[in-house]
C-alpha cells in the first residue's frame, strides 16, 4: 500500500483539473468590460493564464518531470480562483446597500 503522502498528491492531482476547467470556463463567461473595471489583467490575459494552467495540470504529474510546470498551473488557477472571480463577481453584483 503506498504511503498517505501519495494517496494526497493524487487527490490533489485530480481535483486540480476540474478545478482548473472551471476557472477557464468562468473566465470565459465574464464580460470583457468586467475584467478591467475590477482592475485586473484583460480577458484574454486570464483565459491564457487559465488555459495554459489548465493545460499544465492535465498534462504533468505532480512528481518527477514537470513537476514545476504542474505547480505553476496550479497557482496560476488558484489565482483566478481566490484573486480575480470575488472582485469580476463583486463588480458584476453592484454596489451593495
Amino acid at each position: 500500500m503506498p504511503p498517505i503522502d501519495v494517496w494526497v498528491m493524487e487527490i490533489i492531482h485530480w481535483a486540480s483539473v476540474p478545478v482548473g476547467v472551471f476557472a477557464f470556463v468562468h473566465a470565459l463567461l465574464q464580460r470583457a468590460d468586467a475584467f478591467t473595471a475590477a482592475e485586473r489583467m484583460t480577458k484574454p490575459a486570464w483565459l491564457g493564464i487559465t488555459g495554459g494552467g489548465t493545460a499544465a495540470l492535465a498534462l504533468f504529474p505532480p512528481g518527477g518531470f514537470g513537476f514545476m510546470f504542474w505547480i505553476a498551473g496550479l497557482v496560476a488557477v488558484l489565482v483566478y480562483i481566490v484573486d480575480v472571480r470575488p472582485k469580476l463577481i463583486e463588480v458584476q453584483r453592484g454596489q451593495r446597500w
